[in-house]
């Protein structure tokens, strides 16, 4: 298993995770689906060891290759942070820096773990992103949300992570541009292997990109299995509450149509 965790987080004194159990075999997708304020971004928080940035604690134990993530030093953590476990958040704009050009912003992830510097139009390429010089000549405000997010994948992809955390990271686009990002998310975890931890409270999105999904609410996982035993099956309430949610129209689209395509 690539990735196994039994965590809870508190707030001060608000305990707001309690003893949730995840796991992600390698090559995997799993979706964490909950509303927002739920806790899905404290778990990714949590595995990449910043959660005290935002003033949490957690306890319990996140096993990443057999490692307990909790018992890393600062420094420990640094080598595996977007080495081996990369993160693709939810604004991208807001994540890249403003005042550096996108060949600065690439340069300085890669030397935080590797000496010299590589060629970048493979990666580029890969994510359908101009190779050009003058690409990189730029600076961020000059990209549209969509461009931005796929740089940032490319930041993600760079040292080839064996785990790729995406936090929401489809929520600020638009429908084209969603469909577009998720047909990546999916073409990497195929090609490369990278197991995906899809974080989104998107279900039509989860259906189509995630092998696995969990149902996260009131701090628990309330129900986890494949997409189509959870979304076409559901076992608890609250996954039934969520699935009628869905906005639809009548004759024209049905709830999940991707569960049926996939």
């Amino acid at each position: 298993m690539l990735l196994k965790l039994r965590l809870s987080v508190e707030y001060g004194n608000k305990r707001v995770l309690h003893e949730v159990a995840l796991d992600v075999a390698e090559g995997e997708i799993l979706g964490l689906v909950g509303r927002s304020g739920e806790g899905k971004s404290t778990i990714a928080l949590s595995i990449l060891g910043l959660l005290g940035l935002k003033g949490g604690r957690c306890s319990g134990e996140i096993l990443f290759q057999g490692r307990d993530l909790l018992k890393l030093n600062p420094r420990e953590m640094r080598r595996l942070r977007g080495k081996e476990i990369a993160l693709v958040p939810q604004s991208p704009l807001a994540a890249l820096n403003p005042n550096v050009r996108l060949g600065s912003q690439l340069e300085e992830a890669w030397r935080a773990h590797e000496k010299g510097k590589p060629d970048w139009k493979p990666l580029l390429e890969s994510v359908s992103l101009p190779a050009e010089e003058s690409f990189l000549r730029q600076y961020p405000r000059a990209l549209s949300v969509g461009l931005a997010q796929r740089f940032l994948i490319a930041m993600a992809l760079l040292h080839n992570p064996s785990l790729l955390l995406a936090d929401e990271s489809t929520s600020a686009l638009d429908t084209i541009t969603q469909a577009e990002i998720l047909g990546l998310f999916n073409r990497l975890n195929r090609e490369r292997g990278i197991a995906v931890l899809y974080i989104s409270h998107d279900l039509a999105s989860v259906a189509s990109l995630c092998h696995r999904v969990a149902i996260l609410h009131g701090g628990e996982i309330v129900e986890c299995g494949s997409v189509d035993e959870v979304f076409l099956n559901p076992g608890s309430e609250y996954t039934e509450r969520l699935i009628s949610a869905i906005p639809r129209v009548p004759g024209i689209l049905a709830p999940l149509p991707a569960v049926a395509a996939r």
